[in-house]
């Protein structure tokens, strides 16, 4: 199969919309482990190893945090499922509609996205280049070095 004919299969698998089969589960993407391997998370907290099929390999790309449908593996030891399909927006939209979103990804924030608190207005979380050199003039030593001469 050329890489166009598999690039265009992927992609109808993943404009479908429909409903996960019972067998079938909504995780959480926490980290990817290489070699095709992601731990990811469920709805009850539990993580495990999940493998991506060579079907989506350098054809669709994720990251922390991103939903997939799994599908358990029966004779799995450490991986336990196999990624079914990624969800994007429209998934999920479509999902919370026909009442199959699990409530738990609802109330949750991702671990490794701050609250924004808009009512600080502190500098600390600004970044800092530190590949330019900063030149300071010390505005006391200027205004003390002025009254001295007067």
């Amino acid at each position: 199969m050329s890489k166009i004919t598999k690039r265009k299969h992927v992609t109808k698998l993943q404009d479908d919309l429909s409903i996960p089969l019972e067998s079938q589960s909504i995780v959480r993407l926490v980290e990817p482990r290489g070699n095709n391997l992601h731990e990811v998370s469920d709805s009850t907290g539990e993580q495990f190893l999940v493998s991506m099929p060579s079907i989506f390999r350098n054809n669709v790309y994720v990251k922390r945090d991103d939903f997939v449908l799994v599908e358990p593996i029966p004779e799995g030891g450490k991986v336990k499922a196999v990624i079914i399909k990624v969800l994007t927006e429209r998934h999920i939209k479509s999902y919370r509609a026909q009442n199959v979103w699990p409530k738990e990804f609802d109330k949750e924030e991702p671990e490794n996205k701050a609250p924004v608190n808009k009512t600080s207005d502190q500098d600390d979380d600004l970044f800092i280049n530190t590949n330019r050199c900063n030149q300071f003039t010390n505005v006391d030593s200027d205004s003390s070095s002025d009254s001295d001469s007067d």
